[in-house]
């Protein structure tokens, strides 16, 4: 994949660091699907921390991978790889060292929400995905049928991911994917996604050195890793093949409907409503979980034409800038969209650029831009202060989650502050 688009598609949507906004609860009905969705997203979070043991086996490099690869050939085997497929996938594959530094070198993102924003649902993103849509317009129009998710939405996905296709990876991913399960960091997780991927290759998709991704492993227009491949991808133009490499995108496209569909999509839901906020309104709601659109105009809130939100079905709140920025309530979809990719940031702007292909408007209320993102160490430290006033939030990592944000937002209750569970550097200098 190209590095420009790497760090803004795959990187910063898996955790764009200036973001502090807290994902809404999700519903009942869409808990387990999220949480399924950790292990079977097509491009799911890779960045745990790194431990000593780890680091020691990748100081190791190649040493020891030929004897790696012996030892999962037969693992492998044992899970119903045939040996000619392991002979033809693994013969001339190497240790690949850029995957590993990669990997470890995926940067703190510094870049707050709106700045990613203006990127992901720029106007070349936007006018590039109306082109696309026109031209496989009847294509996508099948795929909407056939899986009820609006085809603004798959052409968002498919703009996010892979600049409509531009920018889809050229990395062998069956070595890619060898590196990092050697590797070890999460080396069962990358194994499991070796062996799906070998099992691509043996169902006869594609051949072993045309199975082209990511450094990570994330291939084709909509970047599926192999498993998710193998239980979403769909073979839509009838040719026998679940193509989603080829430079003709329907397979991808419409594999991204199923997977979508497979999660609860609901068609003519939108994946969020802005709202406008009540004087004197307790943000503390928005960490409440959902409520009734009915529920919501009871407490004050309207869109931004000052009218009740539309019944869409249960709402939550979200405030992702605090209390001076845009607020919205989001509905099931959002959830479904963060079944692809968990990052908040992510299904924003999968949903707002959806919107804006479709003729939609932009944010009607500015976003705080004089607020600078916070680094990886402040973020550390106002965790540590929290938990050291008596507001755990449930370890230092570094990264504003909602157990961070639900400590920030005790802390600014007992403080006399507006709960907006936003961290900033008005809060740290604050904590200090």
């Amino acid at each position: 994949m190209h590095p420009a688009f790497l760090a803004l598609s795959f990187a910063f949507a898996l955790h764009p660091g200036g973001v502090s906004a807290q994902s809404p609860t999700p519903r009942p009905d869409a808990r387990a699907q999220v949480t399924q969705a950790a292990a079977t997203s097509p491009r799911p979070s890779l960045r745990p921390a790194l431990t000593a043991p780890v680091a020691a086996q990748a100081a190791l490099g190649a040493s020891g991978f030929d004897a790696w690869l012996g030892g999962f050939a037969s693992r492998a085997r044992a899970q119903g790889v045939q040996v000619s497929v392991l002979n033809a996938a693994l013969a001339g594959i190497a240790y690949d060292p850029s995957i590993i530094r990669l990997d470890r070198n995926q940067a703190e993102f510094t870049k707050q929400l709106w700045d990613y924003l203006d990127s992901a649902v720029s106007n070349d993103r936007i006018n590039s995905g109306r082109r696309g849509l026109r031209t496989h317009l009847d294509a996508l129009t099948r795929i909407e049928r056939r899986y009820g998710v609006e085809k603004e939405v798959i052409v968002a996905v498919w703009g996010l991911e892979s600049a409509y296709g531009g920018f889809r990876g050229n990395t062998d991913t069956v070595q890619a994917l060898a590196t990092l399960a050697y590797d070890g960091r999460r080396g069962a997780f990358f194994e499991a996604e070796l062996i799906a991927a070998l099992k691509i290759v043996q169902a006869g998709e594609i051949g072993p050195r045309a199975m082209r991704g990511s450094w990570a492993g994330a291939m084709g227009h909509t970047q599926f890793m192999p498993s998710s491949y193998l239980d979403h991808a769909v073979d839509f133009t009838g040719d026998g093949r679940r193509n989603i490499w080829s430079d003709n995108p329907v397979d991808a496209l419409a594999s991204t409907g199923a997977y979508l569909d497979s999660f609860g999509w609901k068609k003519g839901q939108p994946w969020g409503v802005e709202v406008r906020l009540p004087q004197g309104f307790d943000f503390a709601l928005a960490g409440d979980g959902p409520k009734s659109t009915s529920a919501w105009g009871r407490l004050g809130v309207r869109d931004t034409a000052g009218q009740n939100v539309p019944n869409h079905g249960r709402a939550s709140l979200l405030v992702p800038a605090g209390a001076t920025g845009p607020a919205f309530l989001t509905f099931d979809n959002f959830d479904v969209i963060k079944a692809y990719n968990s990052s908040t940031s992510y299904a924003m702007a999968v949903g707002h650029l959806a919107a804006r292909i479709a003729g939609g408007p932009d944010f009607a209320t500015p976003w705080p831009r004089g607020d600078r993102a916070l680094s990886a160490l402040e973020k550390r430290e106002i965790q540590e202060r929290l938990t050291a006033s008596g507001f755990s939030t449930n370890g230092i990592d570094g990264k504003v989650g909602p157990d961070t944000i639900a400590a920030i937002r005790r802390y600014q209750q007992a403080a006399g502050l507006v709960p907006d569970g936003y961290a900033n550097t008005r809060l740290l200098a604050r904590l200090r």
